[in-house]
This record gives C-alpha cells, sequence and structure tokens, in this order.
C-alpha cells in the first residue's frame, strides 16, 4: 500500500522520536541496579574518602547501591581503563582525580586518551596543597624561604608522594615560578614524605591538607602558605602562595566521569544530584574537615577545568623532564 506523503512524513518523525523518548525514559528510571565507582586509589586516601561520600549520597537519593571498587596501581591508569572499557551506561563510573590530569602527558603511551575516552560528570571538591617546612628552618615565611633558596642554589630537598604526583608537580611548578633551584626527593606516598620532612631528611614538602593538618597542629612542621588562589577554610591563617609567587595555582580536583557515549540524559541527572549533595550542609561540613572545598560546576565547565589542568601540568612535566618510575 502506498502511503500518502503526509501520513510517511508523520510516521518517519515518530519513529525518529522514539530513541530520543526511550533515552529519557531511561534516564528517569535510572538506576535500576548497583552503580560501581572506580577508584584507582587504595582504601582510606583523600579520593577514596571523597568517592565514599558522594557514593553514600547518591545511593540515598537515587535508591540504588554506588558501590567503591578501589583499583589501584599504575598511577590510577588500571582504574581508568577499566571504566574507559565499561559500557557507556552509567553503571560503571570514575573518580576523576588530579593525577589523570597530570598522566596525559607524564605516560607516553596509554591505552585510552582520558580527555576523549572519559566524559565529565560533575565536579565534587577542590582542595588546596599545603607547603611546609621543618619548624628548625630558617624562613618563617614564603619571601624568607625563596631569599635563602636563591642564596643556597640546590641545597634544599624537597619531598613528594611519589614521581608525577601532584605534590611534585605543585613542587615543580614553584622552582620554576619562584626563580628557585631545589633537589626532588621522592618517597612512596606523601605519609613517609612528611615522616622525612619531620626527621630533617628534607626540607620542604607541597603536601596535601589531610595527612598534614594533625601535624601542622602539633607544631612538628610549620606550614606557610597553600597552593589555592585563595584561603582554606581549615587553614584560615594561612595565606595563599600565590600572593608571593605571581601566578602560582595548584590544587586538587575531584569529581565524577563516566566512559565516552553514555547517554547525556543520565550524565546531567547524576551531575544534578551531585550538586544537591555539594549543597547539603552536612556534606560541605564534611569536605571542609579535610580540607576540601565543594566545587559545583556542570558536565562542560568540569570538562574545560580538567583540559586546562592537563595543559598546565603537562608544560610542567616537559620542562622538569620528568619521567614515570
Amino acid at each position: 500500500m502506498k502511503l500518502p506523503r503526509r501520513r510517511f512524513l508523520h510516521l518517519a518523525a515518530g519513529a525518529a522520536a522514539l530513541p530520543a523518548l526511550s533515552r529519557i525514559t531511561w534516564a528517569q528510571a535510572y538506576p535500576t541496579r548497583p552503580v560501581r565507582i572506580i577508584v584507582g586509589f587504595a582504601p582510606g586516601g583523600t579520593g577514596d574518602i571523597i568517592a565514599r561520600l558522594i557514593g553514600q549520597w547518591l545511593s540515598e537519593r537515587l535508591g540504588q547501591e554506588f558501590i567503591i571498587d578501589n583499583r589501584p596501581g599504575a598511577g590510577t591508569n588500571i582504574g581508568t581503563e577499566t571504566v574507559v572499557k565499561a559500557p557507556p551506561d552509567g553503571y560503571t563510573l570514575l573518580l576523576v582525580s588530579p593525577t589523570n590530569a597530570i598522566n596525559a602527558t607524564l605516560y607516553e603511551k596509554l591505552n585510552f586518551d582520558f580527555i576523549r575516552d572519559i566524559a565529565p560528570i560533575a565536579s565534587v571538591s577542590r582542595e588546596p596543597l599545603v607547603m611546609n617546612v621543618n619548624p628548625s628552618f630558617p624562613a618563617q615565611t614564603v619571601p624568607e624561604f625563596i631569599a635563602y633558596a636563591k642564596a643556597n642554589p640546590g641545597k634544599i630537598n624537597f619531598a613528594s608522594g611519589g614521581t608525577g604526583s601532584v605534590s611534585h608537580v605543585s613542587g615543580e611548578l614553584f622552582k620554576v615560578l619562584a626563580g628557585v633551584d631545589m633537589v626532588h626527593v621522592r618517597y612512596s606516598s606523601i605519609a613517609p614524605a612528611l615522616t622525612g620532612l619531620i626527621g630533617e631528611q628534607v626540607q620542604v614538602i607541597f603536601s596535601t591538607v589531610p595527612p598534614a593538618i594533625a601535624h601542622i597542629k602539633a607544631g612538628k612542621v610549620r606550614a606557610l602558605a597553600v597552593t589555592t588562589a585563595t584561603r582554606s577554610e581549615a587553614l584560615p591563617d594561612l595565606p595563599s602562595l600565590g600572593d608571593f609567587v605571581p601566578g602560582y595555582e595548584a590544587s586538587s580536583v575531584f569529581g565524577l566521569g563516566a566512559p565516552r557515549n553514555t547517554p547525556a540524559e543520565i550524565v546531567d541527572k547524576l551531575n544534578k544530584e551531585i550538586n544537591a549533595g555539594l549543597a547539603d550542609p552536612k556534606i560541605k561540613a564534611r569536605l571542609v574537615d579535610q580540607g576540601s572545598t565543594p566545587l559545583v560546576l556542570s558536565p562542560a565547565d568540569f570538562g574545560k577545568l580538567i583540559a586546562d589542568e592537563a595543559e598546565k601540568w603537562g608544560k610542567v612535566i616537559r620542562a622538569a623532564n620528568i619521567k614515570p618510575e
């Protein structure tokens, strides 16, 4: 039977609309089963704590369990690749960390392109690092530290939690912008690096807040500044390093991502729920307690921030000729 043209066009338009309607209906029902959040770190660290905090919130809001799946190894690349290869259906998510932006340049050969293969969902928090010295170090302020470093080139050792870690590249950025010569000393993680600082094996460290804050309050290390552009709520008395070193900013940004081609309706739903969590006083208080600041962004703005961070750290890695261990 030959259909009249008007009838044919009407049926064709209806058929074309079906996939869009089914996606919207699917997103409205999502999730209908447990969701995994892949964390590329061992349990107990900052990223793991943030993932569990947001996972619990999403579980309560969406009525399905959000399970934290720790996949440490290869500088978070194992966990990231797991998500890249997962079906783009919203049931396998990634805790996005500063390591992902750093690894985009640090590793020359990866089985994925992080910027291309991971769809940004939502940012969760931004946390500063803290520039700490041993209490016996002859500098009470950042300007005094820079003056001492310039007078003693190559005689200051700065510790990090590993080659290519955010603590390492933050120190290298400081070297470039402050015009000082320091020697990098790699530790297996931040905890032993702080122990090395307390034991005067090294003179300075750019540390994340949670493992350092108890040592700061106990007077075992002296905090000179935070590395974010603004002061930290957890350490309000500390100035920003950028006040003394123009253009300096370093921070740890955490969020969630998904395999590329994950339906936009699911991404938007998760973004809305996560942002609602970040507005909740209890969630905000938990983040502030560990030195983090809630960071509310759209998926597009979070994606731009990730790309900007990858570009910034890429320049530092190339300039310092950092190679993975």
